[in-house]
């Protein structure tokens, strides 16, 4: 009843306030004359009506009032929803609702509203603008923003501890008092969360355990302010987790565990595992394990598997059968991160039984020493033994060993190993061609039948061999030093050093001296094995001597003290005024040889003597002297009789002669002495090549003319052998063009013509480095 008052007067509110606002235009007073003129004007601004409003269509709204008084005045209404939703009767100004409001939809609206003259239509008043507002009604149940909610807290968390806000919304006017007020309330789940007036979840007890229960559903109520349509609610689900803390100690799944291991199980390698389990998350299993009472902990380790959590059992050092063919010890699992604000004890720590059960196994032998190292002297061959080696069965068999070299460095043939471990050195060692022998001996059991193991164990022996003074002291680098022809006495030429091949120990020192005293050069010591060569008396005579032939004696301070002889070549140079060099002979590179190399030289020019000579003896044997060949070129082509004229042939001249076919070649030439009987000779058949038939018959006449006539000169005919003329593909028969030519042609197909073609085969078929001989 009291909200129908409340909402009574405020309906009646604005008409006592446009009344009154009409009484104060109008000034009614009683000291004031009713009949004064007074500006017309609206006499209200704004109405009010209720939402969602009960009562038969139209809701009355309002009244607008004009002052003009026309009884012809009409009302008109124009703006959001006029003449649809609010209407005004034109007569009274009366505003009407057609349909029934929602102040949630829209809030208020805005209207104009016009006094015009019915009859002229003209505006009596100027038009005025109001707004119509929409009072609220508590008629909306408070909405969450969402149908679920989800939160997480840790476990075992304190009393009061936030986990998650739900938050739920009311349409209702929230400017008016307890319309849009929400409250929250745990509906279900109260026992373990609750929930405050701003929605926010927290914790409503400390013995949340995720390993009991992970996840919890709860369900909320947000409700309207009570008293207001009887408090309307709606719900909502808000699941929560528990997240892990590490609270839970790791307890091993058996009490005891027996693993078998050989013996020559690797140090570091895997044993056996233990498994235990922690009901915490995985990235909260922090599990340690330790030696009860420390026993064993110097021959094993336990290594935690970093995913599965177990404790891997690894030896720390080598496990022998023949020791200890047990172990037993207990071993605990803890975790040294557990939170203990959130620990609660479940009894006592965990404790396991472990044995090692160590199997036997045939173990290759041991030596006593990981790596032995022996000395010796270079160039001395020991009739004793340098060193042994020892190795032993470590199993109870206690079997012999047999040594064997299995690799070594930098040569094999040096160093031998006998079959009970001496080392022997089988020829002198140098040091300068290798200063350390690295050899690998291997040790093998001689089991039954003398027969040797499959297994077998390695060790390294080092030989280094001491350095004797065996190498003389030479140039440390090929000097080619000039001086000028004109240099004062005293001036340095250069500065020469030494190397040795020896150990070139802190304290090797090397002596320098000249050969020969009779000489225009003299040494200067610097005391850091280096010398001066400088000029001793100066003004070099270029002309008779170009380059000196200096020998210089390098010596060590070794036992035995050794010395070389080399000679440095100095080239006397012509030289400007400024002292550079401007012309100098080329001297011959000088250093020291060893007899060997000398050796070596003086055979490979033997050698090549003799072979020079073989060469020479062998040729003479092919050549013959040609004394029938003494005229120059200029008497033989005098001779020569050349037919180019068109025609012609081979009846064209008697002059023709061939025979220098038989002894022109390029390097020389040679001639049958004494008549041959050719034509006694069968002639080749007509198989040969293209020179047979008449012109070989004619060929085979003139050269056996020449032949057997010893007192005629050799001469050639340049005639065209043709049918054709001067046209002939035949070109010139001529032996000295063809001797000039550079042609390629291999005439060895001419030793298979017969005798009579030999001559030109040997002709033909000597060296072309011989000179031509006419």
């Amino acid at each position: 009843m009291k909200k129908f008052i409340i909402l009574f007067f405020l309906i009646l509110a604005p008409a006592s306030a446009y009344k009154e606002d009409f009484k104060r235009k109008l000034n009614l007073s009683p000291n004031n004359n009713i009949h004064k003129r007074l500006k017309r004007d609206w006499i209200w601004n704004q109405m009010y009506i209720l939402e969602e409003n009960n009562v038969p269509l139209p809701h009355y709204v309002g009244k607008v009032t004009s002052s003009a008084g026309n009884k012809n005045a009409k009302y008109v209404l124009e703006g959001e929803y006029a003449n649809t939703i609010f209407k005004v009767h034109e007569n009274t100004g009366d505003v009407y609702a057609y349909e029934k409001l929602d102040r949630e939809k829209k809030s208020e609206y805005k209207l104009t509203a016009f006094c015009i003259d019915r009859t002229t239509n003209k505006s009596l008043e100027k038009p005025s603008t109001f707004i119509i507002k929409v009072f609220d009604v508590n008629d909306n149940v408070p909405v969450f923003v969402q149908k679920s909610f989800n939160g997480s807290v840790p476990e075992m968390s304190p009393v009061g501890t936030s986990v998650t806000k739900v938050t739920a919304v009311d349409a209702d006017d929230p400017t008016v008092a307890g319309h849009a007020t929400v409250i929250y309330k745990v509906i279900q789940g109260e026992h373990y969360f609750r929930v405050d007036e701003f929605g926010v979840i927290s914790t409503a007890t400390a013995d949340l355990d995720r390993e009991t229960q992970s996840t919890y559903e709860i369900v909320v109520q947000a409700k309207d302010s009570p008293g207001f349509h009887g408090g309307d609610s709606s719900t909502a689900t808000v699941t929560i987790t528990l997240t892990d803390v590490n609270d839970n100690f790791p307890t091993f799944q058996q009490q005891s565990f027996h693993f078998k291991v050989p013996e020559n199980v690797r140090v570091g390698s895997e044993v056996g595992r233990l498994e235990v389990e922690d009901i915490d998350e995985p990235q909260n299993r922090n599990t340690k394990y330790r030696f009860v009472r420390e026993h064993y902990g110097d021959t094993f380790e336990i290594i935690p598997n970093a995913v599965t959590n177990e404790g891997i059992i690894k030896p720390k050092k080598p496990l022998d059968y023949e020791n200890i063919k047990e172990y037993k010890f207990n071993v605990e699992a803890t975790d040294p991160t557990i939170n203990m604000r959130f620990f609660k004890p479940r009894g006592p720590k965990s404790i396991a039984a472990v044995t090692i059960e160590v199997l036997d196994v045939d173990e290759p032998p041991v030596f006593s020493k990981p790596s032995y190292v022996y000395t010796i002297k270079e160039n001395l061959s020991p009739k004793n033994p340098l060193g042994t080696v020892l190795a032993i069965d470590p199993d109870a068999a206690k079997r012999k060993i047999r040594y064997t070299l299995r690799r070594s460095s930098p040569s094999g043939d040096y160093v031998k190993v006998s079959n009970n471990g001496n080392i022997f050195i089988s020829k002198p060692l140098d040091r300068e061609t290798s200063a350390w022998h690295n050899l690998t001996v291997a040790a093998q059991e001689i089991i039954a039948d003398n027969k040797l193991s499959d297994v077998e164990s390695h060790t390294q022996v080092y030989i280094q061999v001491l350095d004797q003074n065996d190498n003389p002291p030479e140039l440390a680098y090929p000097y080619e030093p000039k001086v000028c022809e004109n240099a004062a006495p005293g001036k340095v030429i250069i500065t020469i050093s030494a190397t040795d091949k020896d150990e070139m120990l802190p304290g090797v020192h090397f002596n320098y001296s000249l050969a020969t005293e009779d000489s225009n050069f003299t040494l200067v010591d610097n005391h850091d094995n280096t010398v001066n060569v400088t000029v001793k008396y100066g003004q070099f005579n270029r002309e008779l001597v170009k380059i000196h032939y200096l020998p210089i004696i390098i010596s060590d301070n070794g036992t035995p003290e050794l010395n070389s002889t080399n000679i440095l070549s100095i080239s006397v140079c012509k030289c400007d005024s400024n002292g550079e060099f401007t012309f100098c002979e080329e001297a011959a590179k000088q250093v020291g040889v060893s007899i060997q190399a000398l050796v070596a030289i003086f055979i490979c020019i033997f050698t090549i003597l003799a072979v020079i000579t073989l060469l020479i003896i062998l040729r003479k044997r092919h050549k013959k002297d040609l004394n029938v060949l003494r005229k120059n070129v200029a008497e033989i082509h005098e001779q020569l009789v050349t037919y180019d004229e068109e025609g012609g042939g081979e009846m064209d001249t008697t002059s023709y002669d061939v025979s220098v076919l038989n002894s022109v070649r390029r390097n020389g030439m040679k001639l049958e002495a004494g008549p041959r009987l050719y034509a006694q000779v069968r002639k080749p058949t007509g198989n040969g090549i293209s020179g047979t038939g008449e012109m070989a018959i004619m060929i085979e006449v003139k050269k056996d003319e020449a032949d057997n006539d010893g007192d005629l000169l050799p001469y050639d005919t340049l005639h065209i052998y043709g049918y054709e003329g001067a046209e002939s593909i035949a070109e010139s028969l001529s032996s000295l063009e063809s001797g000039s030519s550079d042609s390629d042609i291999d005439y060895d197909f001419l030793n298979d013509w017969g005798p009579r073609f030999k001559m030109l085969a040997e002709l033909y078929g000597l060296e072309p480095n011989e000179d031509f001989v006419y």
